[in-house]
């Protein structure tokens, strides 16, 4: 689960600090004391201050006293306890509001000081909060202000309220008073997505291209209690005098027949083929694929794409539907690991052009790597012989296009790549990820690098054992 945070009040003593600091300078201004013990704010009418004195001594002070917060009791523990049970951390504050000088640099200073964990900060303005957290994907926001709280509702993400001097009246919002009870919300809520949640999922696959689809169309239809299966999408290939795309469309739609027969897989409108060119040739027709792409897209709350080929479909999808991409996630198959000097990879070669469009859309995207990663999926067939031949009539299939494929020959020694996508929205743990900036397509394929506000993930490295230990039991 991604869980938003806010800092002040929420993770810092801000209203406690605010309001010693307002008493110090009242000794000197006048000594009168709180007047008001309920007042909406600190700031406002709970002393005998002028707004001009209140205003003054605020923005000449908040960033000494911002400096000099501390940490609620038990955040920075449950903070590391959420992080520790495989929630992602978002720390969202509203400090770029003009208030301070240098914020994000005092912010990281502060939460560096702190020890405090976080995947992802994020500094908005007075009125940002709740696009950001859609942008975003936050599943649940620790948030303190009323105002925000309803801003990111209406966005569709739920919120927990801290109780704080100031919103203690109201109630429309569910409550905590402190991280004890925000843990004992929180835990409830992932523990049951961990256990019980099937996740919306399409498959966007080149079937016939080669041997290691297959593997992957396998995998995920016996592994149904993981993923409601919505689409199986045909993705364009084209192999160098060899078969027309269109041919290759056909075949692959056969060859996901083939198996969902032995499965017992009900196919019924469930496939679809897609593209009969490549964006990088200036294809930009609409197909049955990348309709259904987007009616499936729009049906559910959430959907997560996973392309195993060029990633044409997808990419015309969104071109055709932009505001889909706040509805789905993508983990694409594709490149190579930054480690390699160039992207000269089947999928990624076919249709550069594709890969730029969802480069430089707003979709959440994870790259799996081929070479440097997936390249890790390497097997033979006297492994696969030893733990599927036999077993039933699909291993054997299995085994037997492993061994012999049509296009690159007979061999006892391949990668089947394809599975590493179906195993990472299987178990997210067997995969080390990283969150990066979006990098620039260079002319010669390779990856340019640089720091932008465009953040994709891209697996580093897969466990081989438990994602073939996990398919082998599936299938046998």
């Amino acid at each position: 689960m991604r869980i938003g945070i806010d800092i002040d009040n929420c993770i810092s003593n801000f209203d406690d600090e605010l309001l010693k600091e307002y008493l110090k300078h009242d000794k000197k201004l006048r000594n009168t004391g709180i007047i008001n013990e309920n007042p909406i704010y600190i700031t406002i009418d709970m002393f005998d201050w002028s707004e001009e004195e209140s205003d003054e001594f605020y923005h000449t002070n908040i960033q000494r006293i911002a400096r000099n917060l501390k940490p609620l009791k038990s955040a920075k523990k449950v903070i590391d306890q959420l992080k520790q049970d495989g929630n992602e951390i978002y720390i969202i504050s509203a400090r770029d509001n003009g208030e301070y000088i240098h914020p994000l640099e005092m912010t990281k200073d502060w939460l560096e000081k702190y020890e405090i964990y976080y995947d992802k900060l994020i500094l908005t303005g007075r009125h940002e909060k709740g696009e950001v957290c859609k942008e975003n994907h936050i599943d649940i926001m620790i948030e303190d202000s009323s105002n925000h709280c309803e801003d990111i509702e209406n966005y569709g993400v739920k919120c927990l309220q801290m109780t704080t001097r100031y919103n203690r009246q109201e109630t429309r919002f569910e409550r905590v008073k402190n991280w004890k009870e925000i843990y004992e919300k929180l835990v409830p809520l992932y523990r049951k997505e961990e256990k019980t949640e099937k996740i919306n999922v399409i498959l966007d696959t080149d079937t016939y291209n080669t041997w290691d689809d297959q593997f992957a169309v396998s995998y995920m239809m016996k592994s149904q209690d993981r993923f409601e299966i919505e689409a199986i999408t045909i993705a364009p290939y084209h192999w160098d005098n060899s078969i027309s795309i269109e041919e290759g469309l056909e075949k692959s739609y056969q060859e996901v027949l083939k198996i969902a027969k032995w499965l017992n897989f009900n196919v019924e409108g469930k496939i679809f083929k897609g593209a009969t060119d490549y964006l990088e040739n200036g294809y930009n027709e609409t197909n049955e694929a990348v309709e259904k792409i987007i009616e499936i897209a729009n049906k559910n709350e959430k959907t997560y794409i996973m392309a195993i080929g060029a990633i044409t479909n997808v990419a015309l999808a969104i071109k055709k539907a932009p505001d889909i991409v706040h509805k789905i996630e993508i983990v694409w198959l594709g490149g190579n690991s930054p480690i390699c000097e160039n992207n000269h990879e089947f999928n990624f070669r076919q249709d550069v052009q594709a890969v730029k469009e969802i480069f430089t859309s707003k979709v959440k995207l994870t790259i799996i790597p081929c070479k440097g990663v997936a390249s890790n999926l390497k097997t033979s067939i006297f492994e696969l012989e030893h733990y599927l031949k036999g077993k039933n009539e699909l291993c054997d299939y299995l085994c037997t296009k492993f061994y012999n494929n049509e296009v690159l020959g007979v061999r006892t020694r391949r990668v089947i790549w394809d599975i590493s996508v179906v195993a990472y929205l299987i178990n997210k743990e067997w995969f080390e990820v990283k969150e990066i900036s979006c990098p620039e397509i260079s002319e010669d394929l390779s990856y340019h690098f640089y720091e932008n506000d465009r953040k994709i993930y891209m697996a580093m490295y897969l466990d081989a054992d438990k994602i073939y230990e996990d398919i082998f039991k599936k299938l046998k």
